[in-house]
């Protein structure tokens, strides 16, 4: 059986602003293609279909298209809820979606209940663990300590092995969460959330023994925790810190005896992340920075100064700037004393100036120049002291 393990398509969400719908549209029509080329058996996805709780009807007609055609290439689909997702709006008429092949687990003990798929080998059974949020399910569960994410998903894996145990057939899980280990961590990106309010829930890795395969979600970067534990990351880029990271899959194949080969697919990429640092004239009139015109930017501007409008000039060569950071190349380490001691000490309005334009800048003063201009300025006006 072929698997193709996805996760975190976060339809719906914004990058600085800008709606994503039709550059996932694009990805998604992609993945499509490579379920048909490659005759692909089973797409997953592990959790954050939207990216909010209450999508837009532009986000459930990208969601019903996609499904639509990867029915049509002739896949069956299973998915699961995530944090971002709402369990009732996804889950809403799941029941007739599965008579079409279209598995969608977003109640709390579905994972209980395998949709079992088969091939010439025999049943593998999907365990689907929804999102669940210890607060929301320890009532269930009176006689068991569920305070944690580890301690939730350790009780449903616990199950799970029960039932595989019974069952016969190879078996995959698919579950939402912040696994250990430090790839996972280092994969990362300032888009995904908390997971819990108090902070980061880890995972142990050995939560996850038993299934041939675990396919999770929740890390926007493709993460290998072991051969059958892997994250596949989103398939498109929602942050600057995941430029560089290659989009994609995992394709998954079992064969008569569990876990056979894993290989990467790689999605193609809408409009690369590109982040350029250096003075804004420089990054306006420099020529290796032609290739990136058409790129997301974000600038990081080295000019002693911060240039006044340096959005829109920006935006004059690179027309899909969406933000902008002023980086000074020079800063000079001050003595720590507050502006307003800095000028009741002053002995004169050069000093004053000097001691202004080292306050906007960074630490850094007045060049020699500067400070030969407004000695003249001063001294045509007839000032060279502080009043008394």
């Amino acid at each position: 059986m072929k698997i193709l393990h996805t996760s975190d398509w976060h339809i719906g969400r914004t990058f600085h602003t800008h709606p994503t719908l039709d550059h996932l549209g694009t990805v998604l029509g992609a993945l499509v293609e490579i379920v048909r080329d490659r005759q692909i058996d089973v797409v997953v996805v592990a959790g954050d279909v939207f990216d909010h709780a209450m999508p837009s009807k532009e986000s459930y007609a990208v969601l019903t298209a996609v499904l639509r055609e990867l029915k049509a290439a002739g896949a069956a689909v299973v998915l699961t809820s995530g944090n971002h997702d709402s369990a009732a709006r996804l889950g809403f008429q799941s029941e007739w979606a599965s008579l079409a092949g279209i598995h969608v687990v977003t109640s709390y003990d579905q994972y209980l209940h395998p949709i079992t798929l088969t091939d010439a080998h025999g049943p593998v059974n999907f365990y689907g663990i929804p999102y669940l949020e210890p607060v929301l399910v320890r009532h269930l569960h009176p006689g068991v300590t569920l305070k944690t994410h580890e301690q939730v998903l350790g009780f449903a894996m616990d199950q799970i092995r029960v039932d595989m145990a019974a069952r016969p057939g190879r078996s995959v899980v698919l579950s939402h969460c912040f696994a250990a280990g430090g790839v996972a961590l280092s994969e990362a990106s300032e888009v995904e959330r908390d997971i819990t309010v108090g902070g980061l829930d880890v995972v142990p890795l050995g939560v996850f023994d038993g299934p041939d395969y675990v396919a999770l979600g929740h890390i926007h970067g493709r993460a290998r925790l072991s051969e059958r534990v892997r994250y596949s990351g989103a398939p498109l880029h929602y942050s600057f810190s995941e430029a560089g990271k290659p989009r994609g899959g995992w394709l998954v194949t079992l064969d008569a005896d569990g876990l056979g080969s894993v290989d990467w697919v790689d999605l193609p990429v809408p409009r690369r992340l590109s982040v350029l640092e250096g003075p804004i004239d420089e990054l306006l009139h420099d020529e290796r920075y032609g290739v990136r015109e058409h790129d997301w930017v974000k600038a990081v501007l080295t000019d002693q100064v911060r240039p006044l409008d340096g959005m829109r000039t920006l935006q004059t060569r690179f027309p899909h700037c969406v933000t902008l950071e002023h980086r000074p190349a020079v800063t000079v380490e001050t003595d720590g004393a507050t502006y307003a001691e800095r000028i009741r000490e002053a002995t004169g309005d050069p000093e004053i100036v000097a001691g202004f334009l080292a306050f906007v800048r960074n630490g850094a003063g007045p060049t020699e120049f500067e400070s030969a201009l407004v000695a003249e300025l001063l001294t045509e006006q007839g000032i060279t002291e502080v009043d008394s």
